[in-house]
């Protein structure tokens, strides 16, 4: 994997501060054919924006929780789903999939 650039981290940190943009990122990370692991990282770049340390504090979670939720091998709870989202002003949805005409 190529090293990103500081000026395009900078951009990316600025960017997922809008829940909009944060959004799109998700989404756009769930859709990769290796969807579980790439929509982690991109919840963890999520995160790194609005800062662990305060975003554990406002979701009301331990700060190593967060990380280790969050890490490569994390599995979080659905709950803490939801707590980080809405901490930064998302929430998770359903929706039906799209179905080809027969």
């Amino acid at each position: 994997m190529p090293k990103r650039t500081k000026k395009y981290d900078v951009n990316l940190m600025e960017s997922l501060k809008d829940p909009q943009e944060a959004a799109a990122y998700l989404n756009a990370h769930l859709d990769d054919e290796d969807s579980e692991e790439m929509f982690l990282l991109a919840l963890r770049d999520v995160a790194r924006a609005h800062g662990f340390a305060e975003l554990a504090e406002q979701a009301d979670l331990g700060r190593q929780s967060l990380y280790k939720a969050l890490s490569k091998d994390g599995n979080p709870k659905l709950s803490t789903l939801k707590s980080l989202l809405q901490v930064v002003g998302l929430k998770l949805s359903v929706e039906q999939e799209d179905q080809e005409a027969s």
